[in-house]
């Protein structure tokens, strides 16, 4: 029997992302295997690249090449931006988490 997906927690890709390079760098295989244990469910890469490349363009994160892997951290940008979404977070959903 499989589970019934009835809210989908998608929309939180990249502030999930955001999250975790707050805490430190990450390559995007590091960052799918994070935020899935989190979801309970495995990230793709045409999930997690899609999303860094939205979030570099919009210069919230930046990377830098070692090796093969590109390890991706927090722009000075993604930084003002994360503590505005962790606000509005708050704001949203505080009510649901006291209960």
């Amino acid at each position: 029997m499989t589970r019934r997906k009835v809210i989908d927690l998608r929309g939180f890709l990249s502030f999930q992302i955001l999250h975790e390079l707050k805490r430190k760098r990450l390559c995007g295989d590091e960052l799918a295997e994070i935020i899935g244990r989190k979801k309970s469910s495995k990230l793709t890469p045409g999930t997690i690249y899609p999303a860094l490349k939205k979030l570099r363009h919009n210069k919230l994160v930046a990377f830098k090449q070692e090796g093969r892997k590109k390890l991706y951290t927090l722009a000075p940008n993604g930084e003002k931006e994360y503590i505005r979404a962790k606000k509005l977070f708050r704001k949203a959903f505080t009510d649901l988490l006291k209960s």
